[in-house]
C-alpha cells in the first residue's frame, strides 16, 4: 500500500502541525486561507507590528487595502526583502557571465568541437 506524503504547516494561533492545504485549523478553528479558499495563503501578522510595515505594496504606495496601513491580515501581502533578494538574483542571472555559462552548458558538444580543432590546428602549426 504507497503512503501519500501530506505537507504540513503550523496553525500560528495553536503552533499544531495542520496540512498545507487546510482551510481553517482542526485544533483551533483558526482560518488559515482567505475565502475559504485553499489556494489563496492568508498572510498574518506577528506580534504588534503590521503587515504593511514590510510590504512591497505599501513601499511603492500601489496599496489600496483598506485596512492600509494598519492590517494585520491581508491577501495581497508581498514582503518588501524578499522581492529585493529575488531581483538582486535576476540581475545576477542575466549578467553577461551568467550569459555565457548557460551557453556553454547548452552547447557542450559545439564547445568540445571547438577546443579540439583549436589544439588539433596549434600541433598542426607548431609541427610545420
Amino acid at each position: 500500500m504507497n503512503a501519500q506524503a501530506v505537507d504540513t504547516a503550523t496553525c500560528p494561533r495553536c503552533h499544531q502541525p495542520v496540512n498545507s492545504q487546510a482551510v481553517t485549523c482542526p485544533h483551533c478553528g483558526n482560518q488559515l486561507k482567505a475565502y475559504g479558499h485553499p489556494g489563496i495563503p492568508l498572510h498574518r501578522a506577528t506580534g504588534k507590528e503590521y503587515l504593511c510595515d514590510t510590504c512591497t505594496y505599501h513601499a511603492d504606495d500601489t496599496c489600496n487595502f483598506p485596512q492600509r496601513p494598519f492590517a494585520k491580515e491581508c491577501i495581497l501581502y508581498q514582503n518588501i526583502e524578499e522581492s529585493k533578494q529575488q531581483l538582486q538574483q535576476q540581475r545576477n542571472a542575466n549578467s553577461f557571465g551568467a550569459t555565457v555559462r548557460s551557453w556553454m552548458r547548452r552547447n557542450q558538444a559545439l564547445v568540445l568541437l571547438l577546443v579540439l580543432f583549436f589544439v588539433c590546428l596549434m600541433i598542426a602549426l607548431s609541427t610545420t
